[in-house]
């Protein structure tokens, strides 16, 4: 074949019936019979070395003294090892860990929206929460503990504590554990990647001052990522009662005296009773003291509250929330998103007669 010309690939010779084997961190000892192994190649036709080849020299050659990979690599070991052997190099320390699944427990892959580490900042991912997470993904210290700083980490982790089963991605849980580190950072970081975020979606001209600290205070713990914070503001900053009253939710609430409330809200307002009360930072009092004129107290009291002065069922203190719009004169980026307070009470009025709600008893302000 030399003769006719046909260029040659370089085999390795294959010892007979020898067991290779390899005390492995993650899954103990791995032993192969080289029967089980034909000569393989080194060098193509073409001179490239194959991988298996170059990457026992290049390991070798650079001092590497432990290899961790995927279990995927396994097989590749074997040839690697009489590789390492047949050169007279030294043998490092093997670990082979289990391969990172989808929630369907098949290989992870772009079809579930395995992605770069780079789209996950894009996304809002902290850089802490990420490494806690993978960390934690075939990996944990014998603790129930979950939420971890880098450095606690690199205290913490230890190769022998690499479990043999495979780990799901989950990103629920991974949003989850970023929302716990987002909580656990100083104020003034969160308002300022609040304010940068809401500036850059457009809700608000500036990313700083009054406005955006009060804001980021407000929904600091509702947030798993920075770019939640466009979601939670908007609500607060509008009034979306005629969405909340057509969804059927509120019913129960409002067939319980609504009336009441809503006459209580608008006289308080055009009394000056409840902004005084806004602005003082005493709303609960105005609210405490308006429950006992209707004599309501808990949820029949706070809930149609709630609905009457922001719009919805659930949210942020409603004290907050009505402080905030104080300070959102000017500041507001898109044109029609904020309902200030005398706005809201107007639309409660009219809504209120054409739902033909009428309170049971006189309110005093």
């Amino acid at each position: 074949m030399l003769d006719s010309g046909a260029v040659p690939c370089y085999r390795f010779r294959v010892p007979e019936n020898e067991i290779i084997g390899i005390d492995d961190i993650v899954r103990g000892r791995v032993e192969w019979n080289t029967d089980t192994l034909g000569d393989f190649v080194l060098l193509r036709s073409n001179g490239q070395p194959v991988y298996n080849f170059c990457v026992a020299i290049d390991d070798a050659t650079m001092g590497i003294t432990h290899v961790l990979r995927a279990e995927e690599h396994l097989p590749n070991t074997l040839r690697q090892m009489l590789v390492y052997k047949a050169l007279g190099f030294k043998i490092p320390r093997f670990g082979h860990m289990s391969l990172i699944l989808a929630p369907d427990k098949s290989k992870l892959s772009k079809r579930h929206g395995a992605t770069s580490v780079g789209d996950f900042k894009t996304q809002g991912f902290l850089k802490d929460a990420m490494v806690n997470y993978l960390a934690l993904l075939g990996w944990n210290d014998g603790t129930e503990k979950e939420i971890y700083t880098t450095e606690e980490l690199w205290d913490a982790f230890a190769l022998e504590r690499i479990t043999k089963s495979p780990a799901v991605f989950d990103k629920v849980k991974l949003s989850w554990m970023n929302g716990q580190h987002l909580r656990a950072l100083d104020e003034p970081v969160v308002t300022a990647m609040v304010g940068e975020h809401l500036k850059t979606v457009g809700v608000l001209k500036s990313a700083e001052g009054p406005l955006v600290a009060a804001l980021a205070a407000c929904v600091q713990n509702s947030l798993e990522l920075v770019a939640d914070a466009e979601a939670e503001v908007r609500p607060i900053l509008g009034y979306p009662l005629a969405e909340t009253v057509a969804s059927g939710k509120a019913d129960k609430i409002i067939e319980d005296g609504f009336g009441d409330i809503v006459a209580a809200c608008v006289e308080g307002f055009e009394s000056g009773a409840l902004p005084e009360a806004i602005a003082a930072g005493d709303f609960k009092g105005w609210v405490n003291k308006t429950g006992k004129a209707l004599e309501r107290k808990g949820k029949r009291l706070f809930m149609p509250m709630r609905i009457a002065l922001t719009g919805r069922m659930q949210g942020p203190d409603v004290g907050e929330q009505l402080s905030i719009l104080a300070l959102c004169e000017g500041e507001i980026a898109e044109e029609g998103l904020l309902v200030e307070l005398p706005a809201r009470m107007a639309e409660l009025k009219a809504w209120a007669a054409e739902a033909g709600l009428k309170p049971a008893e006189k309110v005093e302000a």
